[in-house]
């Protein structure tokens, strides 16, 4: 047995004893008797009679630990050409006095705070002082549509909004308080009162109900850390859904404090006083949990950017930042490197700055491509991990453990389900299924700490959503298969799968195959209905930088690979050359919207779209128009 086998086998035979275990890792007011409450499945209860505080595990302890020097938080913003730094001191004073700033406008334990800020460290700051007196943070993405914004306070109720004047998106200057203004006009539910950051780049015109951040902190009280309960909610962090009203997942704070600090050495091989890099947002679950809370659990240095992977200013962004900061583990979405390979398809950039620090590139958010997985491979000359979770699950369900020992990696899979993760495959009538079939990905509940506990004020809906399909099993919406070595491989969510003429497609497998060619940025392949055959997929590729090829012969080429590669079941006949893909601001492509629209559907444009101008352009060539 490998180290990981050893690791894994203990978290399944022994669950309780090991994470009891985990547990020690942080400081308890009340130390954990007990690991799990199973009293009322599906609703499982973590550490049900332990209480801490997450912030002074973040800050307090460290600095108690004689580290407050150590730089905790990096500050780099290409976009408004600023770097601060913050040692675990001067982040714990500033969370401290921001946290007095909450308690004196009333914000007391259980309370909830919006949180709706670009990316500041105030953004750090404040989510950090919530955890500090008990509160209940929901942090909604900078820049979210009014009308989205109003669903989200409506349902978290919030004592206080915590916003700023504005968000600097690429080039682009965008008022917030004008957003926020709408969204509290739309909502039932009216906040007693708004702090607002105010920036430089523009100034937010303050109502009566407005507070300035800075005059709010040069009158406030430091505040204490409020021990609680780790089953209380440390936050709720809405996932977006298409329609009806977006789902308020739930975290509690001692299950996710556990399995975070578990993750940091052992998944990303990151420990007290290295730099973590994660390029993401703290509106999303990587932001909550590998921007600010992991890796200052683990006494870390993490890095906020403020900026994108190519047009801030250049696609050398994400080099310079590991060549100055040193570092260590860097993690982002696949996306962003396909941004980078389609602007530097040679990465000339990365050769110009010293990535000597750089161990590890972390990959996830959606599919890694095998092609994106080459060229980051071969540019960077490191292991490069994909690995699998959702806004849900709080942390990764399947990854190489680089941190325990780094397993062979096989392109295509994020490798192996971590200690806790019981993930197993079923078929429509919830059977297990052979090794290498494909199924419905799913984990044998309970679920290990961090995961989420439930729905915001919703446990019918946690049930139906997550819990109905297969009784005992947390149902992950992917499809996917588990290969003799135990592998999973994570096919792209059930939907993605189309039946054409009866035959069982993964549009993910096509995708693959339409990414190898060579003059291939990206690509997506999606299922639209068809008269004869009930479905037939339609790729719609992107091409890399300065490739000028004649579109008809390209497509014939790639239909011709699909042919080959997957076989003319696949029946690909159609590719279309577009200038860019529609994408969520995580950057998952939006293929169920696409599909929406080929079928003639009236489709809702999501919440999550980061450019309403690439959906128009795509809509006459997705509707076949002109």
């Amino acid at each position: 047995m490998g180290a990981y086998d050893e690791v894994f086998q203990a978290s399944v035979d022994d669950p309780e004893a090991f994470w009891l275990r985990a547990a020690e890792a942080i400081d308890w007011h009340v130390a954990p008797t007990r690991a799990l409450d199973a009293a009322n499945p599906p609703f499982y209860r973590w550490f049900p009679d332990g209480e801490l505080n997450v912030c002074h595990n973040a800050l307090d302890r460290h600095v108690e630990a004689g580290r407050g020097g150590q730089a905790a938080l990096v500050y780099d913003s290409p976009v408004t050409g600023t770097q601060r730094t913050y040692t675990y001191a001067q982040l714990r004073d500033e969370v401290a006095v921001f946290a007095g700033v909450l308690a004196g406008l009333g914000v007391t334990r259980g309370d909830r705070v919006v949180i709706y800020l670009p990316m500041v460290p105030e953004a750090a700051v404040a989510m950090l002082a919530c955890a500090r007196i008990g509160a209940v943070h929901s942090v909604v993405f900078g820049g979210f549509a009014p009308k989205e914004l109003a669903v989200r306070i409506d349902d978290a109720a919030p004592k206080v909004i915590v916003s700023a004047s504005c968000g600097i998106e690429g080039k682009r200057v965008i008022a917030y308080k004008p957003l926020l203004d709408k969204a509290i006009e739309l909502a039932g539910h009216k906040p007693q009162r708004c702090v607002i950051l105010q920036r430089p780049q523009a100034q937010a015109a303050m109502g009566e109900r407005d507070l300035d951040w800075a005059d709010a902190v040069a009158g406030a009280t430091p505040a204490d850390c409020v021990p609680v309960k780790a089953t209380d909610p440390l936050y709720v962090l809405y996932t977006s859904g298409t329609t009806g009203k977006p789902k308020g997942v739930v975290r509690d704070g001692g299950g996710y404090a556990v399995a975070l600090t578990w993750s940091m050495p052992n998944v990303y091989d990151v420990t007290a006083g290295e730099t973590m890099f994660t390029a993401s947002d703290v509106g999303w679950v990587v932001g909550h949990s590998y921007i600010v809370y992991a890796p200052l659990l683990a006494g870390a240095t993490t890095v906020l950017y403020e900026g994108k992977p190519v047009g801030t200013p250049d696609a050398g962004q994400f080099w310079r930042v590991v060549a100055e900061h040193g570092v260590k583990s860097l993690f982002t979405a696949p996306t962003a490197f396909r941004a980078i390979k389609k602007e530097d398809p040679d990465g000339e950039y990365a050769r110009k700055y010293d990535l000597s620090s750089l161990q590890y590139l972390f990959l996830a958010g959606e599919r890694l491509d095998p092609e994106t997985y080459r060229w980051a491979s071969e540019l960077l000359g490191i292991p490069v991990i994909d690995h699998w979770w959702q806004t849900e699950t709080g942390w990764p369900i399947v990854a190489n453990p680089a941190g325990i020992e780094l397993l062979p990696i096989k392109a295509g899979s994020p490798t192996v389900p971590l200690p806790g993760w019981d993930v197993q495959i079923l078929d429509a009538s919830g059977a297990p299924v052979e090794p290498g079939t494909d199924g419905a990905i799913v984990v044998k509940l309970p679920m290990p700490p961090g995961a989420l506990p439930t729905l915001w004020n919703d446990d019918e809906r946690f049930v139906s959503s997550y819990m109905a399909a297969f009784d005992g099993y947390y149902l992950t919406g992917d499809g996917g298969r588990i290969d003799d070595d135990g592998y999973v491989y994570v096919m792209g969510r059930t939907d993605d799968v189309i039946n054409v003429a009866g035959h069982r497609l993964s549009t993910g497998g096509m995708e693959e195959v339409l990414a190898s060619h060579p003059d291939v940025a990206e690509c997506a392949v999606i299922g639209v209905a068809d008269p004869m055959k009930g479905q037939v997929p339609r790729g719609f590729v992107v091409l890399k930088a300065g490739v000028q090829r004649d579109e008809t012969e390209l497509a014939a080429e790639l239909v011709q690979m699909v042919r080959d590669q997957v076989g003319a079941v696949a029946s690909l006949k159609d590719v279309a050359v577009v200038a860019a893909l529609p994408k969520t601001r995580s950057g998952k492509i939006l293929r169920k919207t696409m599909r929406g629209i080929a079928d003639g559907n009236d489709e809702p444009v999501p919440s999550t779209i980061e450019s309403v101008d690439v959906l128009d352009a795509l809509r006459p060539v997705l509707r076949r128009e002109g």
